[in-house]
């Protein structure tokens, strides 16, 4: 039987390689969320997993959804793979532990040559690689035990078609992200959001086995908070300025501004449990926010952030605006970011943790 279509999606990875501005290099912040997440996802594996949800085969599989080049998903993986053996271990000492297969999941533009070369050598687990967005269906019926994902959610398939194009009222003209824009502009993200939470959903209902576990971490905000107070929105509504800066000097066409936005949404907890109630196929066995990892000092700790900001975005800047602008740009974002710090001071940010449970058909 034919696999199911997988649906159409934008590809953006995050920048390969292991040179000074790839992810593997400028992703600490990302190991600082996964290590505040270690507690609260083996409590969930001991809590909420049901080992029975092997029937007939010895064989754990675990998708991590997201996963990059590492060396993070190695870590998430190593405490999953430790607190399923751990949960096994405790029904006895004649319980047979299984054997564990690791699914590494990203956009097909992934750097999985970097993902291969850095897998750690001692391992305990069977890997492989799975490219796709996980917006469609990328494994087989009811073939997963364990789905992980972290900072991936924030990602929306595509752009909204609207609010690039010049004849509609959501035209996001001048603007690279909806933070701050027009009623029309929202509206156009937040039904994008709404539509891919639900594929996000649709499909992983379909792969995991009944009584499977899926643990998110989501860059989010607080509920009742406004767009326009979120921490990351402002992060690129300052960082559209710069590209606005430069367009006014010239360097970059003010066109190829208005026919570009960040394909991301920063999705509240209750905008979860909204998506999750709708969809109808799994349980929701907790959500809890996770401690705040960042610095405060944004001007001691801007480049840094800088770093952080271009390798899971320099893509998409490269594609739009050409290789030769990217170091401009991302020095006057440190610039701007130092001097421009206080604006980060009624902000607000949270990474949340959400446990949810397959239901029984």
């Amino acid at each position: 039987m034919a696999a199911e279509e997988t649906r159409f999606s934008e590809a953006y990875a995050m920048t390969g390689g292991d040179g000074p501005n790839s992810y593997a290099k400028n992703s600490a912040y990302q190991r600082g969320v996964t290590d505040a997440a270690k507690e609260p996802l083996k409590k969930a594996i001991a809590e909420k997993l049901d080992i029975n949800i092997l029937l007939s085969s010895n064989t754990f599989h675990i998708a991590d959804l997201g996963c990059s080049v590492g060396p993070n998903t190695f870590f998430v993986v190593n405490n999953i793979l430790e607190s399923v053996q751990s949960k096994y271990q405790s029904k006895g000492p004649n319980s047979q532990i299984p054997e564990f297969q690791v699914f590494f999941n990203d956009h097909i533009t992934n750097d999985f040559n970097m993902l291969f070369k850095s897998l750690p050598q001692n391992r305990q687990y069977y890997a492989a690689g799975v490219p796709g967005s996980f917006y469609g269906r990328i494994f087989p019926n009811a073939s997963i035990h364990f789905v992980h994902s972290s900072f991936t959610n924030h990602w929306l398939s595509r752009v909204p078609k609207d609010v690039v194009d010049q004849n509609c009222p959501a035209w996001n003209k001048g603007k690279i992200h909806y933070s701050n824009s027009t009623d029309e502009v929202m509206r156009a993200f937040e039904a994008q959001f709404s539509e891919d939470i639900e594929c996000f959903l649709h499909a992983r209902a379909q792969e995991i086995v009944n009584g499977g576990l899926m643990v998110l971490t989501i860059a989010g905000r607080p509920d009742g908070t406004p767009h326009s107070h979120a921490s990351a929105n402002v992060t690129f509504q300052l960082l559209g300025s710069c590209l606005m800066d430069m367009a006014r000097k010239g360097v970059v066409s003010e066109d190829k501004i208005d026919a570009f936005n960040m394909p991301m949404y920063y999705m509240s907890p209750q905008e979860l449990e909204a998506a999750v109630e709708l969809n109808g196929c799994f349980r929701i066995e907790g959500m809890e926010v996770l401690p705040d990892v960042s610095t405060l000092n944004v001007t001691e700790t801007a480049p840094s952030i800088v770093l952080h900001i271009r390798a899971a975005t320099e893509g998409l800047f490269k594609q739009q605006f050409g290789e030769e602008i990217l170091d401009e740009l991302f020095d006057l974002y440190c610039k701007n970011l130092v001097e421009q710090h206080y604006i980060f001071k009624s902000t607000k940010a949270i990474n949340f943790l959400a446990v949810l449970k397959r239901k029984a058909n």
